[in-house]
């Protein structure tokens, strides 16, 4: 690298840590203020923070591969997240979140099953699934920021270990950035997160225009139609995946066959199954949770979530964009040439261009863009992972009375724990792919059949709630041990066979489980109180099987009626999903240069953005403050 790219990382890296101990003063006023920021950050502010945070660089290399390999219609690759959770969030579930005024999600069950053993049961599960859940997107994020780092950079680290030498130098690049990162979050909290975030989406909203205007004026349309089909740029699909390249390109269409892939219409299929369910079930108990209990009242919590999307998708496909039309021209036929082509060469694609086929300055800017996706992102879950450990586990459990130094001084420790064994899972991972599947289908599958029966049925309970994620939880371990271990199971054995199905197609036995579980949970144990279901429906208010409370609020005299705007809502989630979609394709079209398609994207985005307008924000600024 050149010193100017050098001295730009180097000026990121002072300037962030710099920024982040600034702020970290203001965290030492008590756990609210260190997790939660005090309930008094602006709302804009917490959705450029929550934008940035999503914005990570292992899911940034993905998705350049999955683009890179698929085309347009690989957008929908995102919906095995679900980044549909994040419209559901914007249309009701962050009203619904807010008003339970607590400061994690799994102290937001105390409020749904009440105090007693199950509901403890409850709020211990979801506090331990928050934990797992934090662990492997550290893991996550260690195992792609050491694959990014070690293309980029030059110089390998060795470690001399009796007459051993180690050569460590994917995982210790991945350390180091991991500390930085680790230091400044854990010395300062919400405020600290935030205040490094929006600087951080500054900084990569700055580098996907540059990467994306130069890849616009290097390259021109006639050299990207060269290489791309109409196949690739069309968004529509049939059931089966047909040929995306051609006959020059033949290993692209042998990689795609062998991906898992080919049955195109079952796995949008699945992840249409498994996105409705995931996004009703709520947000995890994780980062975007967190930033929904930070805002300051109700309606800027729907703000917030609206704008994180907003602010999100347009500049990160930019950039993502101009990296995959660098790629397919620079490296495109040189891949194609290459017969042993994988699906790990894939996951290199965003690094390799950068390090080669990116001009001085730009290259600086893009590493510290990428650098900030990284770190803003892994200090989210840095942040709201231990809150769930100090709050929800030692403060409610071990130490209820203690001072406000003794709990932050108890939360730096619960975040070196939980980066530590990030760290640790992120050694053994076998790639990024694995890491995101695992934690898309099978660990979410766990979640999803609980979480979304607590909104919905008045009858669900603590119990039942317990059972319901344990078992979710203990199918989608066992899934990911069989896939980590797939390459030592003889080959026809039924072992073998069944690691050999991808994790999203598992995702209907791990829900099946969960919905079992949750069942028999609430079947074979009491009703949770009326008195506690009272308050959270007059509080929450959700739609959905609430008729014998409201029933017995009415008899008390506390007059309140059934919500009757869930189709309302799910209208208002139908038009935000094509919005989202617009907002993904328009950079993609633009960047190939397909102008019919990107004014399409653009019509599409300006009309729901108005019918949203008076469907969902005109209905939000009517609620009280």
């Amino acid at each position: 690298m050149s010193i100017i790219d050098i001295s730009i990382i180097l000026l990121y890296v002072v300037l962030t840590l710099a920024v982040g101990i600034w702020v970290s003063k203001r965290a030492s006023k008590g756990l609210k203020s260190y997790f939660l920021g005090g309930n008094g950050i602006k709302w804009y502010y917490l959705g450029l923070s929550n934008g940035s945070g999503m914005f990570d660089v292992s899911g940034t290399a993905w998705m350049v591969g999955i683009l890179f390999l698929y085309g347009v219609k690989s957008f929908m690759f995102m919906w095995l997240w679900p980044v549909w959770n994040q419209i559901f969030i914007m249309m009701f579930l962050a009203v619904w979140i807010r008003r339970s005024n607590i400061m994690t999600g799994s102290e937001w069950m105390l409020t749904r099953f009440g105090d007693d053993r199950a509901g403890r049961a409850a709020h211990s599960i979801v506090a331990i699934f928050a934990v797992i859940a934090a662990v492997g997107f550290i893991a996550y994020f260690f195992e792609g920021v050491g694959k990014f780092m070690t293309v980029i950079l030059p110089w390998d680290f060795t470690w001399q270990v009796g007459e051993t030498v180690l050569l460590l130098s994917e995982q210790s690049y991945a350390l180091i950035i991991i500390g930085l990162t680790t230091l400044y979050t854990v010395k300062g909290g919400m405020f600290s997160v935030v205040a490094t975030e929006v600087l951080q989406y500054v900084i990569m909203v700055i580098a996907g225009i540059l990467v994306a205007g130069y890849a616009f004026y290097e390259f021109s349309d006639v050299q990207i139609n060269a290489i791309i089909s109409e196949e690739w740029k069309n968004v529509f699909f049939d059931w089966e995946l047909g040929s995306h390249w051609s006959t020059k390109y033949d290993a692209f269409n042998n990689l795609i066959d062998s991906e898992g892939y080919k049955m195109f219409g079952a796995f949008i299929g699945m992840s249409l199954f498994k996105g409705f369910f995931a996004s009703i079930a709520g947000p995890t108990p994780g980062f975007d949770m967190q930033r929904i209990l930070s805002t300051r009242t109700v309606k800027e919590a729907a703000y917030m979530s609206g704008f994180t999307a907003l602010v999100l998708y347009i500049p990160r496909y930019l950039l993502i964009a101009g990296i995959v039309v660098i790629a397919l021209v620079v490296l495109g036929p040189e891949m194609a040439a290459d017969s042993g082509l994988t699906g790990l060469e894939l996951e290199v694609l965003l690094p390799k261009v950068i390090n080669f086929h990116v001009p001085v300055g730009i290259k600086g800017l893009l590493l510290a863009g990428l650098l900030a996706a990284f770190m803003s992102t892994f200090s989210a879950f840095v942040n709201a992972g231990p809150a769930y450990i100090v709050n929800d586990i030692y403060k409610k459990y071990f130490k209820p009375e203690a001072t406000d130094k003794h709990y932050i001084r108890a939360s730096h420790i619960a975040s070196v724990v939980v980066v530590a064994l990030g760290v640790f899972m992120g050694f053994f991972a076998e790639s990024i792919n694995s890491l995101t599947l695992w934690i898309t289908s099978a660990l979410y599958g766990g979640y999803v059949a609980a979480n979304f029966l607590k909104w919905i049925w008045w009858r669900f309970n603590g119990w039942g709630y317990f059972w319901g994620m344990a078992s979710g939880l203990f199918i989608a371990t066992l899934q990911f041990i069989l896939d980590q271990n797939k390459a030592n199971l003889e080959v026809g054995t039924w072992l073998h066979d069944l690691a050999q199905i991808p994790a999203i197609y598992v995702f209907p036995v791990i829900f099946a489980v969960s919905l079992l579980g949750s069942f028999l949970g609430t079947f074979l144990t009491p009703a949770t109180g009326m008195e506690t279901l009272g308050k959270f429906y007059m509080n929450v208010h959700p739609w959905g099987f609430w008729k014998p409370v409201v029933k017995a609020l009415n008899k008390e005299g506390r007059t309140v009626g059934k919500n009757n705007e869930f189709w309302k809502d799910m209208g208002n989630c139908a038009v935000g999903i094509i919005w989202q979609s617009s907002m993904i394709v328009l950079p993609i079209y633009f960047m190939v240069r397909d102008y019919p398609k990107t004014w399409a994207a653009f019509a599409i985005f300006l009309v729901t953005t108005i019918i949203l307008k008076f469907t969902w924000l005109d209905k939000i600024r009517k609620i009280p403050n």
